[in-house]
């Protein structure tokens, strides 16, 4: 007797919604292939943390494998999808020592996220990098730290300030954490440093719309203002950047000099709508059917930061919580289809509400009519980010370094470390200034 058909669902992304879908089939009988650039599921909400030395980067990330390893149909491999091709069913595979590896599916799930958008001005990257991956983090947090270790040696006052003048571009969520979280780290290491004056600092942070939290009430935004005023922070709205270079920032015809320029606006989805050749939004996502599905090809869906789906006459947003019920739906719609069961209704988006950590102790939160600011915000916010981390471990590790450096002000990790390519451009930098001196 012939061995029954398994069919291969490959998950492209292991971010939120395509760990959501491999959970989700988990018990199906299908072979399921998830495949990642990296080898870790990453915990984005919580970057700015690793960014500002309160967490270290294994805090807030876990290895695929493992996190699936009880999976017996699942497997993973890392590798870098760079097209698709759809009449012969498989996604094409840059995997490590191995280029072009066709892998075959019966269903694709697309879940690849985003990626930083610079509003066409690419420039502006090699001056004020993003914050999406433990790579951006660390090399943020390397570049707070060394600000402040050159501006305790530097001679010059106009220097030094400039090095402790930071400018955050972009006051959403990230913004206004990163913000906060700067202002609170400067704070607790004000006495360690005997020649530099961090009561100076600047911290800016410069948004194009009207308010920070814009997707936020009115007065959650105002209050989340209002507590970053209160820490230190300069908000300036209503005017876009408009140069930013290895000096500083233009904004409305005013220069800030500055040499720490981090950039928490915009996003850009991945490439995937050029693999599909589908039909996209202005900003690249995939315009998804009610299932989630792309259009004529009911076995590929498009989930997360990626896709374009309208709800109540309005997009949904490039949120987490979407990004997973995008997932388990998907997960389900598959285990339906593959077990002859019927059809899942079309997939509706339940808002759990908005957050947002503003500094020590401090959150704002709105969840349908209900708004909360200050320390019961906060106490809910760490509940939820905790329960959403991949592990018990990571859970049990993020929650202790929050009590302790809540208590004694002490971080997580503030080591300031130089990969080997960056102590080679040292040297060279050394090296031409040297020869400048001769």
């Amino acid at each position: 007797m012939p061995e029954q058909y398994v069919p291969t669902v490959v998950i492209v992304g292991a971010g939120f919604g395509g760990l959501a879908a491999a959970r989700a089939l988990r018990n199906s009988p299908t072979r399921n292939i998830v495949i990642d650039r990296e080898n870790h599921h990453l915990f984005q909400p919580l970057l700015y943390q690793v960014a500002t030395s309160v967490l270290a980067p294994g805090q807030i990330a876990a290895p695929i494998r493992e996190i699936l390893g009880a999976q017996e149909n699942t497997t993973v491999v890392v590798g870098e999808v760079v097209g698709i091709d759809k009449q012969e069913c498989c996604v094409i595979v840059d995997a490590p020592h191995r280029k072009g590896v066709a892998v075959h599916y019966d269903y694709l799930i697309i879940a690849t996220g985003a990626t930083h958008s610079y509003f066409g001005h690419d420039e502006f990257a090699k001056f004020a990098p993003g914050l999406k991956s433990l790579a951006d983090a660390v090399a943020i947090r390397n570049k707070i730290l060394q600000a402040l270790e050159q501006a305790e040696t530097e001679e010059s006052p106009a220097d030094c300030q400039d090095l402790l003048t930071f400018v955050l571009v972009g006051g959403g969520p990230t913004g206004v954490e990163m913000a906060a979280a700067l202002a609170v780290f400067l704070r607790s290491v004000r006495k360690e440093y005997r020649r530099i004056d961090l009561t100076s600092a600047r911290i800016i942070l410069v948004d194009a719309g009207p308010r920070v939290l814009g997707p936020f009430a009115d007065r959650v935004s105002a209050q989340a203002q209002k507590r970053l005023e209160q820490l230190g922070v300069e908000v300036r709205l209503g005017h876009a950047v408009d140069v930013i270079d290895e000096g500083g920032v233009v904004v409305n015809g005013q220069r800030i000099s500055s040499k720490t320029i981090l950039w928490t606006a915009g996003v850009l989805p991945s490439p995937a709508g050029k693999w599909l050749a589908a039909s996209t939004d202005r900003g690249g996502r995939v315009k998804v059917g009610q299932d989630l599905t792309v259009e004529g090809h009911p076995e590929i869906f498009v989930i997360g930061d990626t896709s374009f789906l309208e709800q109540n006459g309005r997009p949904l947003p490039g949120v987490a919580q979407v990004a997973m019920q995008q997932g388990a739906y998907t997960g389900d719609v598959i285990f339906s289809r593959i077990s002859g069961k019927p059809a899942p209704p079309p997939f509706h988006y339940f808002d759990k509400g908005n957050m947002a950590v503003v500094g020590k102790g401090y959150a704002v939160l709105q969840s349908g009519s209900v708004q909360l600011c200050g320390f019961q915000a906060w106490l809910i916010w760490a509940f939820i980010h905790l329960r959403y981390l991949a592990q018990p471990s990571l859970r049990i590790s993020v929650l202790t370094q929050w009590l302790w450096t809540y208590f004694t002000g002490q971080r997580g990790s503030r080591l300031l470390i130089r990969h080997h390519g960056m102590q080679e451009a040292h040297v060279g930098e050394a090296e031409s200034a040297s020869a400048g001196t001769r």
